[in-house]
């Protein structure tokens, strides 16, 4: 087995290497050319442009096809990587970190007077700050709101959702006025209220009080009657109050689209009155012609508060163009840079002062977006995914998602559902500790406990 995956390693660095060795001079002109592993959201072109007419001895290129975790460590060991890469999730920094490929920019962001920790939004910090060391910046942010559908409220003789906090009782109450259904079939044209379970099952966590993990994060507490209570409230959204669609009703209304799809594209066909989402729906929605939108703060439970998410940007250690990619983290950080994001609304700029701001609120291309302060506000009361170091990310992912389709099926309740999924993460994180000396030895100083590593 070790044999295969060294193969499988120098494998990839070969391949890699040949890709590199075929390309075009990177200095042809006297520039030097700075490679961006980031996705391929059309928004980053124009990112891209301002970059390169900001900074004219450097040229930035989007490399979309190598931005996986995997990828970037292999190749960036292998003396290949890009130079700027991406990061999604605290795990994924952590991977970078341990792999040695992430740059420790704390002390060179703090001297530039950059230091993000004081500048950007405090709910991307996990992304980009480990330990108490800065190894990147946050790139955009994100925060999910209400969106609706004035002209269907208006058609409806429904007052729209009210401006400031409000709570699901009343986003009940207004999506039941809102679902239209044939008297005949009872089938359903238009639902009340749609959201993300894959995505929107962690701000009702948050909200009822349940946590991911332990303090120390060395074990998922999800087997708790509050993480219960959230997951039987989306529950009740269909089953109950019936105003959001079964997995049924919503894959028999799905419908194809490229970059933005599922609730959001459901939501652009008027198949929902009201749906959670951030303000980077706006990328795909503004070019859907006749919508007119407005925006709330999503509801809040017990206390205000919402998710914060988002990514930041991290430069190569290994990269020989590591100290001119440092224009990048201050190009994140300047005003240009925000300006331009803000106006596309991808997501939010990710340094806060460039929200507060009358061109953020008012922008003359889109007079119509009268709603800005809505993402300003609940990014102020935005929190990040609770994380554990000892799990990886994905794979938690993929265990929570199992859950919660059985759930949203009612193939088991939502109590049985948080303790099957509270169990499969703990196995995992013992997984994860068996083949990881590092993480052992962090885990067993916290616990007090041994891992018995596994047989060789």
């Amino acid at each position: 087995m070790k044999a295969f995956f060294a193969l499988t390693f120098l494998a990839l660095i070969g391949m890699t290497a040949i890709a590199w060795s075929i390309a075009p001079d990177a200095h042809r002109d006297g520039k030097t050319e700075l490679t961006w592993c980031s996705d391929d959201n059309p928004m980053r072109r124009p990112q891209i442009a301002l970059f390169n007419q900001m900074n004219p001895t450097l040229r930035l290129e989007l490399d979309p096809s190598n931005a996986g975790l995997e990828k970037v460590i292999v190749q960036s060991i292998g003396g290949v990587g890009p130079d700027i890469f991406d990061c999604y999730s605290p795990f994924q920094l952590s991977a970078y970190v341990r792999a040695g490929v992430a740059w420790d920019l704390t002390d060179k962001l703090a001297a530039a007077g950059l230091d993000p920790r004081k500048l950007t939004w405090p709910g991307l910090h996990v992304d980009a700050i480990l330990d108490g060391r800065v190894y990147g910046y946050p790139t955009n942010a994100a925060v999910n709101g209400i969106w609706f559908h004035k002209d269907v409220f208006d058609d409806a003789h429904v007052p729209y959702p009210p401006r400031g906090q409000w709570n699901w009782p009343q986003l009940i109450d207004l999506a039941k006025k809102l679902t239209v259904r044939d008297p005949q079939t009872g089938k359903v044209s238009q639902y009340g209220f749609m959201c993300d379970w894959t995505i929107d099952y962690t701000q009702f966590l948050m909200q009822w009080g349940a946590k991911f993990y332990s303090d120390d994060g060395t074990r998922c507490t999800l087997d708790t009657p509050q993480a219960a209570a959230a997951i039987q409230f989306m529950t009740d959204l269909i089953y109950v109050y019936k105003v959001s669609p079964t997995p049924t009703e919503e894959q028999a209304m799905a419908t194809t689209g490229g970059w933005g799809s599922g609730v959001i594209s459901l939501f652009e066909a008027r198949r929902a009155a009201m749906a959670m989402g951030g303000r980077w729906w706006l990328c795909s929605m503004r070019s859907i012609p006749g919508l007119k939108l407005g925006a709330a703060e999503s509801p809040v439970y017990n206390e205000r508060i919402f998710r914060a998410y988002g990514k930041a940007t991290l430069i190569n250690s290994k990269s020989p163009n590591r100290e001119k990619a440092f224009a990048f983290m201050k190009y994140l950080a300047s005003e240009p840079y925000n300006d331009l994001i803000n106006k596309q609304a991808d997501g939010m700029g990710p340094v806060m002062k460039y929200s507060e701001t009358d061109k953020f609120l008012h922008d003359p291309d889109h007079p119509e977006e009268d709603y800005n302060d809505v993402w300003r506000n609940l990014m102020k009361d935005a929190q990040p995914d609770q994380v554990s170091p000892f799990v990886n990310g994905p794979a938690v992912d993929r265990i929570i998602t199992k859950q919660l389709d059985l759930v949203k099926m009612r193939a088991k309740s939502a109590a049985q559902g948080m303790a099957d999924a509270t169990r499969e993460v703990n196995e995992h994180i013992q997984k994860q500790l068996k083949h990881d000396p590092t993480l052992r030895q962090r885990y067993e100083a916290l616990t007090h406990t041994p891992v018995h590593s596994p047989v060789q």
